[in-house]
């Protein structure tokens, strides 16, 4: 609750600066370019809730990127194949990651930097700086498709963009998962406490390999979504987004440290993050300061968590045993 009344006096601050940002033009496409955002943040909201994190998210965006453009082009333009292959390229990482983590026993951040460089290399070396623009015109229609259309008041049209659509279905999904799953509920006993978790019958391996296959399944996903809204493949546009994805997941109240965080705070932190954003623009800020403010979000969000942490357990009564 406390983020939604910080959410609603950042609108009314920003919209006293610019009316412009309360219009039913800029909400849709506010709403239209953080969608891969949001998708991405549920993603690694599972990694983050057991403890671990996943850097590699980036690049297996930008991977997928590729892969879906040059599938496209090269063999076909039907929709629903490009999605199939980006989610399970998606897949593929992420269970890569799995593996290296729940079997190896390599620390996470460890093993997810290992898969972004070498991710990223074998793209760099493939593409060799190109970009991919010609996609075809069936994939570029379903991208621009809106439903609800309306003419605003400038004379424009705008609607609801269709990705909308997937990530209804994302948020559903793991909102099943997390509330009514043994999964969802072996997700957050490992991030509490793994040892206590595997000493009441989870499985800690096969939650592992669960989680970071279901966030490349989700990277995987965003970036065919990004392609569709973007209409180009760019492998260089996800540079440091992983960045803003942690800044989004951390913003809504989960803890890095696993065991606490919900998927409703999650949504919450990734509209207060693109709010700011669009906001600083609006307000004609230079764009590298959010960047800034970002990194001084991140900060004091974990500030403050590691703060309340203490404080509650302050507060616990400590009893010596002799």
């Amino acid at each position: 609750m406390g983020m939604l009344y910080m959410l609603i006096v950042l609108c009314v601050i920003i919209s006293v600066g610019n009316p412009v940002f309360l219009r039913i033009d800029n909400i849709m496409d506010l709403i239209r370019s953080n969608l891969v955002l949001c998708i991405t943040a549920i993603g690694l909201l599972l990694p983050v809730l057991t403890g671990g994190i996943d850097v590699s998210i980036s690049a297996t965006i930008a991977f997928v990127t590729v892969v879906v453009g040059k599938f496209l082009i090269n063999v076909s333009s039907n929709v629903f194949l490009a999605f199939l292959l980006g989610c399970l390229v998606g897949m593929c990482l992420g269970l890569i990651n799995g593996v290296i983590i729940a079997k190896i026993k390599i620390p996470p951040i460890v093993a997810t930097l290992g898969t972004m460089t070498i991710t990223n290399g074998v793209m760099r070396l493939w593409m060799k700086g190109m970009l991919i623009n010609n996609l075809p015109e069936e994939f570029i229609s379903f991208g621009k498709f809106r439903f609800f259309e309306v003419q605003t008041s400038q004379g424009g049209i705008t609607g609801i963009p269709v990705q909308v659509l997937i990530l209804t279905g994302v948020v559903f999904v793991t909102w099943v998962v997390l509330k009514y799953t043994l999964i969802g509920r072996s997700i957050y006993a490992i991030g509490g406490n793994p040892v206590s978790a595997q000493r009441i019958g989870y499985n800690v391996d096969k939650t592992i390999l669960f989680i970071y296959t279901y966030a490349g399944l989700l990277s995987g996903l965003a970036g065919v979504v990004s392609t569709s809204i973007m209409r180009q493949v760019d492998q260089k546009a996800f540079t440091g987004y992983e960045l803003t994805v942690v800044a989004a997941v951390v913003l809504g109240g989960v803890n890095i440290a696993g065991g606490n965080g919900t998927l409703f705070g999650t949504i919450l932190g990734v509209i207060f993050l693109s709010i700011i954003n669009n906001g600083l623009i609006l307000l004609h800020i230079p764009t590298f300061w959010q960047q800034i403010v970002i990194g001084v979000i991140i900060v004091i969000a974990a500030s403050s968590d590691a703060l309340r942490v203490r404080y509650e357990e302050s507060k616990l009564k400590k009893i010596d045993i002799d």
